[in-house]
Order: structure tokens, then C-alpha cells, then sequence
């Protein structure tokens, strides 16, 4: 591969980088240094926090005024390279992680290094951000405070749209314990936690606000241990997804509100806000699509998506955020996870014109 972008995405994705996998997030974390640095000419501070590496380049002198920000964990396997090579064909980049988001590391990467001076410029490259980022929030939180404004570069949307609005998360789990009891023999001794679960499972369903965009989705869930015993022991996992603050606030006084229906049996509920709703910031989005006419680019679209990232945190302290500024391409965490090698020039270019704009703007953000 002659061209410098697509050979750093193909040295990305071809080292494996799932994020419960400790020591593959590591070997990740120094192939990602070594790519940053040949394009930054400048080494990472080197961040492990609960095990997992995360990487920062504080750019030039002066404070921090604008924060870049993407991840290099995965939610492929080690092995998935035998069934999913690293290749380009026709002009499409395929490989686990290349979407989402290797390839918006190296565009991130590529447009800083266009910059005549990039003090100011923050790049921060973390380690857990599929598995809710718990080791790297506080960090993503403390490195955006102050900042003008936080550009993710998680993949673009449907047809290049960046995502200027992100749903709010929240995880929860809920335990149900009964009484066990003899199916056959005597059932009625028992307090069965399967039916009071059920009981739960309908009440959590009733709680999303379709007109509004909530979604409460009771996932994974067990209970008791064998076919002829009333199950003493039974629990759901709880997605939420929400639109604003308030409905992250009334759902959650709902589910800590659970009571249960049968006499006898206990309801317990972990859990709560994993990530705070990603709010449109109009006005950086609107200078996104001015720097794009100005380079003849298309024009920009925006796009409000049911999913998070990192962006949640940094708009949740208050800072302007623009999402979905890496590639374009389709399939992320599925088998056709792809790339648009053509649209890699294109969002460098974009990336970098809107990094002068706002590191153009007088005055201290802090």
C-alpha cells in the first residue's frame, strides 16, 4: 500500500484490539503511538488506568483549546483477522475495527500533522470505549474541560452525515429472589422469581416514551437452575437510551422505583446513567459546513443517532461537541464493517480546516 493513509489503517487493524483483552489493548496501544508519532513527530504520554492504555498528545504551547478524540479498543476477538483480513478491494477497506474507528485514528492523525502549528490541540486515543469507557472518562471529562470545542472521530453516519446528537445511556440490572420450592411436590411453597421477573420485564418495557425517542429494552436475562424447581433467583439486563436529561432523570427514579407484585419475593436494581445525552451544538456544526463549502466539499448533513461514544462525556461537562468526523464507511462491530477509502482524503482535509477555524478564534477557552 503506497498510500500513507491506507497503509497506517492496515497497520491499525492488523493489530488485534478487543478491550477486555488487557495485553492486546496494550500491543494496540504501542502500534497506535508508533503510527501518532510518525505523523505528530511527537511521543504520547503513555496513560494506564484499571489496565488499560490509553494515549495523549498535548500539542505545542499554550492551554488546550480544542480536544480530538477516538479509541482503539474493539469488540472483535483476537483471531478475527483469519476470518476478516485487512484488505482493500474495489476501493472499500475491509477489517475488524477499521470502521469503527482505526481508520478515524489515522484521518485524526493526518489532519493535525497538516496544521502550520498545532498548539492548542489535544489528541487523546483510549482504550476501553466499547465497554463504557470506565477507566477513561474522568480522563476524557478532566481533557475537555476548557476546551472551544471536542471533535470525535467515531465513523460518520448514513452517507457521510457527521452526528451532532447522541442518546443518553443507561445500564442497569435487576435481581429478583424468591423462594425455591419443589415444582412437583409443592409449588405453591415456593415464591417464584421467573414470574416475578416477568411481572418486572413488562413493567421496565412500559417505561420508554416512543413520541420522545426513549427506549427501555430489558436484554440478557436467567432464571433458576434446573426444569422441577421454582426458581428462587432470576434477573434482566436494562438498555436505556434517552433524548435529553430529564428523561435520563424520570427513567431513572422509575427503575429505583420497582416494587415487587408477588408477596414474598425481593427486587433489587443496580446500575443507573452510563452516559449523559449528546445535545446538538449548532453552532459548531454550522462552522463544520461552512469549512466544507469553502473546500468545495459536499454538503454537510447532521444526524441524531440512538448510539454513544466518548462524545457524551465531553458534551456532558459542557463542551461543544462534533461526532461521526472519521471515516465513512458502514458495518461497525458486524461482519461487513467496511471503509470508503475515497472519502478518506476528504474528511483529512475537512478535519484539518476546521481545526484552523477554531484554533483561529482570540482569546484564552479556559
Amino acid at each position: 500500500m503506497t498510500d500513507p493513509l491506507l497503509a497506517d489503517v492496515h497497520e491499525l487493524v492488523s493489530c488485534e484490539s478487543p478491550s477486555d483483552d488487557l495485553a492486546a489493548v496494550a500491543r494496540s496501544a504501542d502500534v497506535v503511538a508508533r503510527v501518532g508519532s510518525r505523523w505528530l513527530g511527537a511521543e504520547p504520554e503513555r496513560i494506564v488506568l484499571e489496565g488499560r492504555t490509553h494515549l495523549r498528545w498535548r500539542l505545542g504551547g499554550g492551554p488546550p483549546r480544542v480536544l480530538v478524540l477516538g479509541h482503539h479498543d474493539t469488540v472483535w476477538p483476537v483471531g478475527s483477522l483469519a476470518t476478516h483480513p485487512s484488505t482493500v478491494v474495489d476501493g472499500v477497506l475491509r477489517g475488524p475495527g477499521s470502521v469503527d474507528m482505526k481508520a478515524g485514528l489515522v484521518v485524526a492523525f493526518a489532519a493535525v500533522a497538516a496544521l502550520e502549528d498545532p498548539s492548542g490541540v489535544t489528541v487523546l486515543v483510549t482504550g476501553d470505549e466499547e465497554l463504557g469507557s470506565p477507566s477513561s472518562r474522568a480522563l476524557i471529562e478532566d481533557e475537555a474541560r476548557g476546551c472551544r470545542a471536542a471533535l470525535v472521530l467515531e465513523a460518520a453516519a448514513d452517507g457521510g452525515a457527521l452526528k451532532t446528537t447522541r442518546k443518553g445511556v443507561s445500564l442497569y440490572r435487576v435481581t429478583v429472589t424468591g423462594r425455591a420450592a419443589h415444582a412437583g411436590l409443592a409449588p405453591g411453597d415456593g415464591v417464584n422469581a421467573g414470574v416475578e421477573l416477568a411481572h418486572q420485564v413488562l413493567a421496565l418495557a412500559a417505561l420508554g416514551d416512543p413520541g420522545r425517542g426513549t427506549t427501555v429494552t430489558p436484554t440478557a436475562s436467567s432464571a433458576g437452575t434446573v426444569s422441577n424447581t421454582v426458581p428462587a433467583q432470576a434477573w434482566v439486563a436494562v438498555d436505556v437510551r434517552v433524548p435529553d436529561a430529564a428523561e435520563q432523570d424520570r427513567v431513572d427514579a422509575a427503575v429505583r422505583a420497582l416494587r415487587p407484585v408477588l408477596p414474598g419475593a425481593r427486587v433489587e436494581v443496580t446500575g443507573g446513567p452510563n452516559r449523559p445525552p449528546m445535545e446538538t451544538a449548532t453552532h459548531l456544526f454550522d462552522r463544520a459546513a461552512e469549512v466544507a463549502r469553502r473546500l468545495g466539499l459536499p454538503e454537510l448533513r447532521g444526524a441524531a443517532v440512538g448510539g454513544a461514544s466518548d462524545g457524551n462525556f465531553t458534551a456532558g461537562v459542557g463542551v461543544p461537541t462534533l461526532d461521526g468526523l472519521g471515516a465513512v464507511g458502514g458495518g461497525a462491530h458486524a461482519d461487513d464493517e467496511h471503509v470508503l477509502v475515497a472519502e478518506l482524503a476528504p474528511r483529512r482535509a475537512l478535519l484539518t480546516a476546521l481545526l484552523v477555524d477554531l484554533l483561529a478564534e482570540e482569546g484564552d477557552p479556559r
